[in-house]
């Protein structure tokens, strides 16, 4: 049943024909290997389970991963059911393990999580990666709780396979405007003044507070429960890829992984098991031909939340 939308919802939705139109588009398991050629620029619909077999060793430079977290969660037609952690643990353990056979010597990890799900991850990836560090980003979502604090993040495991991997530093700086500008003789310390607000570009740390999470007036959101935003994504495909590296998320949803990385230069592919969520990001792929603007991403620098738009206001 279609919803009711608001007049100026922005939500990308699918019609018949297209959602007939845009399943051509996908691969499937045929019970043979896929080369590279095959998954280049791919989703392949279907199960993770039944479709790691078939891919290629050491094809992914880049390997992005948002499972499910451990709660209850309904995913369209398919239902992720919480366990405790020894079990979910087990669960990450049963796909990720063989995962490794597609990674290069270089390639670079990020698993993504929630509060209760964290440590799973954490205890699962340093039995196969060397764990880098832990990105915790800032979720402006929900109304509270009456019983506990508000649950506002969420965390990315950043690993790597080895010492020798790929960390664009310089292409991830961030704009942030400057509240109590310094002068030092006279002139502007590491700042800069712009149509009368002062900003710095500063390097980015592992604490992200310049996030949107998509809503129903962003060109970008979906009916997908679990959504990264693309700025999310942009992100992570700009430190730790290179243009024409190929991008690879075995839970793909709507699509953003794949999306980002097409805007930015980079190859992609991803698996995803339900067919409605592998439309949705092939007909978002369609329109990052003609659009590839990133909410947030301007001038090759990050602005911090609102300051961009408040800035184009003038």
């Amino acid at each position: 049943m279609q919803k009711k939308r608001a007049p100026l919802n922005r939500t990308l939705t699918l019609s018949k024909e297209e959602t007939n139109k845009y399943q051509k588009k996908l691969v499937h398991v045929s019970g043979k290997t896929f080369s590279n050629k095959q998954l280049t620029n791919k989703i392949i619909h279907g199960n993770v389970f039944d479709i790691l077999e078939f891919l290629p060793d050491k094809f992914v430079d880049l390997f992005f991963v948002d499972p499910p977290y451990n709660l209850d969660k309904k995913f369209n037609i398919t239902t992720f059911k919480e366990m405790d952690s020894e079990n979910y643990a087990e669960w990450l353990d049963s796909w990720l393990s063989k995962t490794i056979r597609l990674l290069k010597n270089n390639s670079s990890i990020y698993i993504c999580g929630d509060w209760k799900s964290s440590s799973a991850i954490y205890n699962v990836a340093k039995k196969y990666f060397k764990i880098k560090n832990r990105i915790t980003w800032e979720r402006e979502k929900g109304r509270g709780a009456k019983s506990n604090w508000k649950n506002c993040s969420e965390d990315i495991w950043f690993c790597t396979v080895s010492d020798n991997y790929t960390f664009n530093i310089k292409d991830v700086k961030i704009k942030r405007r400057v509240l109590a500008p310094y002068k030092e003789n006279g002139q502007p310390k590491d700042w800069v003044s712009e149509e009368k607000d002062n900003y710095r570009i500063t390097y980015p740390s592992n604490i992200w507070t310049d996030l949107t999470v998509p809503f129903w007036s962003m060109p970008e959101n979906t009916d997908h429960p679990t959504q990264k935003p693309e700025k999310l994504m942009a992100k992570i495909i700009l430190a730790s890829s290179n243009p024409g590296n190929m991008v690879f998320d075995p839970f793909i949803g709507s699509g953003t992984t794949a999306v980002v990385a097409k805007k930015l230069g980079r190859k992609y592919s991803g698996i995803e098991i339900d067919l409605d969520y592998c439309c949705i990001a092939e007909k978002r792929l369609q329109l990052a031909e003609k659009n590839k603007s990133i909410q947030g991403y301007e001038d090759d620098v990050f602005w911090e939340r609102n300051t961009l738009k408040d800035r184009k206001k003038k």
